[in-house]
Parts: structure tokens; C-alpha cells; sequence
């Protein structure tokens, strides 16, 4: 059992709390069991996998599955693995993953969500989750947001982080002008609009746009929108959160396409 915090692979996994280490190591940290859970339903490459005793005893299923598909499993100390985690309360397991090598291939079809500067973790893997739930096809994210791989987005994802494909864009402008010209249309918010979300005809191939939590999109590409939309407010509230505003026009357009096409 491993119970010193200057043990190699302990100070190794403790630095991947760091954005900075986790693209040197191009490495990332899974914690809590359910997100184990669904990286191996999905047979997500593993590296080391590190558990209390209590949590072997009471999982030794997935402790099996798990350490077939890890280089280096080991057995750690509570007070370990509380060091290893970025939670208050760990669960009593932590794995590390490799980051992808190779990008996603994000479809132009069907229903999209394009992301600019998104910095809360929580936000992002909120929208993560959602877009999942919603039946989305996949998610592009500009590279100056907070990383996929952040630990507090894979737990807000609730484990759709592995189920949804998810890409980031070095240039979201060139992204989104790829997807114009492969059919997609692009919705963007905006407060000034004058047309409301759910007047969009979402049957067709369609993607959504949406801005920093503070300062929203950027003119830049908010001009590149084929359609500019607004979710009405009460008066005295200026806007929503954008996890809550992703949700809004994922499920309107799910809703249009459950329904009979028109003229049946």
C-alpha cells in the first residue's frame, strides 16, 4: 500500500491539478467511481489506477475490469488518495487517462454546439452532459476556454464527457465557416435579436453558437450567424446563465424533430 505523499507516482498525479502539467504529461485525472464506470463501458485507455482498500473490497468488479485496462494499479492510503483529488470528499478512487493524440472528428450534421471562451468548469460540463442527454451530434470548443479535461468538467459532465464527440477548434471562425459550407446553419444568442429561439426551424442540420459567460460572443463571429436568436427575459433580468441557455434551444430543437413534419 502506498501511504507517502513523496512517492513518485503520488507527486506525479498530484501535479495533473494543473493545466500546465496535464498538457506537458498529456495526462488527465479521473476521480470518483462513476466516471470509472463509464470510462470503461467505453474502453477509454487508462494508465494507473489508484484505490483505498475500502473502495477494492466494496467494487472488486471494477477494480478487475479496471486494472486489466491500466498499466499500474495500486493500493493507497486514505489519506492519499485524499491528497490525490481535487474533491472535498474523494470516493475512494482516482485513475489517470491519456489525453487524446489525435483530434475528434466532429460531424457537420445534425445538431452541433460551437463554444467561444467558456472559462467556468462547471458550465462547461453542464452543457456537456445536456448536449449529450439532448441527442446532440458533438461539440467544438475554442481553445482559449477552459480545458475539456479540467477535473471539475468531467464531474459536471455526470460521464457524458465520454459519450458526446468533442473537438477543440484552434480556429473557431474557420470551424464554423467549414460547417456553413457543409449545409449547417448557424444560431447564434443575442440579446438584440428580434427573433426567439423556438422560431428557428431546427429540422435542419444546425449549430448552436454561444459566448463567454460574461462577455458573450464575439462580433466577429457573431456576424458569421445565419440566424441571430434571443431567449425573452422578465424585465429587471439580463440574461441567463449560457449551460441554462444551451439546454433551452437543445430541447426545443429535439422537440421540433419528435414532431410529425408539417402538412402530415
Amino acid at each position: 500500500m502506498l501511504t507517502s505523499l513523496q512517492n513518485s507516482l503520488i507527486k506525479q498525479i498530484r501535479k495533473l491539478h494543473s493545466t500546465k502539467e496535464r498538457h506537458k504529461q498529456q495526462l488527465f485525472l479521473l476521480e470518483g467511481t462513476h466516471l470509472l464506470e463509464e470510462a470503461c463501458a467505453v474502453n477509454y485507455p487508462l494508465v494507473t489506477l489508484c484505490c483505498t482498500p475500502e473502495w477494492q473490497i466494496a467494487h472488486s468488479s471494477l477494480w478487475e475490469e479496471a486494472c486489466s485496462r491500466c498499466d499500474r494499479c495500486e493500493i493507497v492510503s486514505e489519506e492519499i488518495l485524499q491528497a490525490i483529488a481535487t474533491t472535498v470528499q474523494p470516493d475512494g478512487v482516482a485513475a489517470i487517462a491519456k489525453r487524446s493524440d489525435s483530434p475528434n472528428q466532429v460531424p457537420f450534421t445534425g445538431l452541433v454546439l460551437a463554444l467561444e471562451t467558456i472559462q467556468d468548469p462547471g458550465n462547461l460540463g453542464t452543457i456537456i452532459r445536456t448536449a449529450a442527454a439532448a441527442g446532440a451530434s458533438g461539440l467544438w470548443l475554442s481553445s482559449d476556454s477552459v480545458d475539456l479535461d479540467n477535473p471539475k468538467v468531467l464531474r459536471a459532465s455526470a460521464g457524458q464527457w465520454f459519450r458526446l464527440t468533442m473537438a477543440v477548434s484552434e480556429d473557431l471562425k474557420a470551424t464554423l465557416q467549414h460547417c456553413q459550407q457543409s449545409g449547417m446553419q448557424i444560431v447564434a444568442t443575442l440579446p438584440t435579436a428580434t427573433l426567439t429561439y423556438w422560431e428557428v426551424d431546427w429540422r435542419k442540420p444546425s449549430l448552436i453558437l454561444l459566448g463567454n459567460e460574461g462577455a458573450g460572443l464575439s462580433s466577429d463571429l457573431a456576424t458569421l450567424a445565419d440566424k441571430q436568436v434571443k431567449i425573452p427575459l422578465s424585465p429587471g433580468v439580463e440574461s441567463l446563465n449560457v449551460a441554462i441557455a444551451a439546454a433551452l434551444m437543445l430541447y426545443e430543437a429535439q422537440r421540433q424533430k419528435s414532431q410529425p413534419p408539417l402538412g402530415n
